[in-house]
């Protein structure tokens, strides 16, 4: 199924970098638009009415919102080409617990950079036990989905591009908290829908920066 694709997104997020780098791994050519989170854009508002966030892609003028629905569609949609989720129902379950579960990563980290003192170090300590849980869940496999690069392995790994950014205003590294996770990122990295789709760290952190002084917290 083709048809005209269109994807609704801001640069720095990584809910969009999923949408992405799916797109991406299915072969799926689509349209973007860079969408002003200031001022919305007017098919952004009538696309997503109830959220009015990014990502939402549209796929022949029918928009599907949130970017763990778009993952699964996007699965759904092309089944043809790199399955993302697993085929038996138990292991289709833990990958869309895990998938969820990670969110918790952006949540923590975004109270990293906006908080100071005490805040921020229960955000950290948020921060990094959610990262050994999926650390945990990994092990020693290659990818979350065993020796397959799947769907929690799409839907976690556009956060390592804002991990700078939370180690840098947390004082801290994932690297030495999470080897095997940072590991697992490093080889992540090595797909060309991962390299050539996840944002530059340092940008991500110069835009952190920039919303910081937004929020007045310089």
């Amino acid at each position: 199924m083709a048809g005209k694709i269109l994807l609704l997104n801001m640069w720095a997020s990584p809910f969009g970098m999923r949408v992405i780098i799916a797109l991406d791994e299915k072969g799926v050519k689509y349209e973007y638009k860079e969408e002003n989170l200031r001022e919305k854009s007017p098919l952004l508002l009538k696309s997503n009415p109830v959220y009015k966030k990014i990502p939402v892609l549209i796929h022949n003028e029918k928009p599907v919102c949130e970017s763990l629905i778009i993952v699964q569609y996007i699965d759904e949609v092309w089944p043809e080409k790199s399955p993302l989720l697993p085929k038996h129902p138990y292991e289709r379950a833990q990958s869309r617990f895990w998938a969820g579960f990670s969110d918790k990563i952006y949540e923590n980290g975004t109270r990293i950079w906006r908080n100071k003192g005490e805040a921020r170090e229960e955000a950290k300590k948020d921060f990094i036990n959610c990262l050994k849980l999926l650390e945990g869940e990994l092990g020693d496999e290659t990818y979350f989905g065993g020796h397959t690069f799947g769907f929690v392995d799409v839907v976690v790994i556009p956060f390592a591009s804002w991990f700078y950014a939370y180690e840098t205003h947390g004082n801290f590294s994932v690297e030495k908290e999470c080897p095997r996770l940072m590991a697992w990122v490093k080889r992540c990295m090595e797909r060309e829908s991962v390299s050539k789709n996840l944002q530059d760290p340092k940008k991500v952190y110069e835009f952190v920066c920039e919303l910081r002084k937004q929020f007045g917290i310089e």
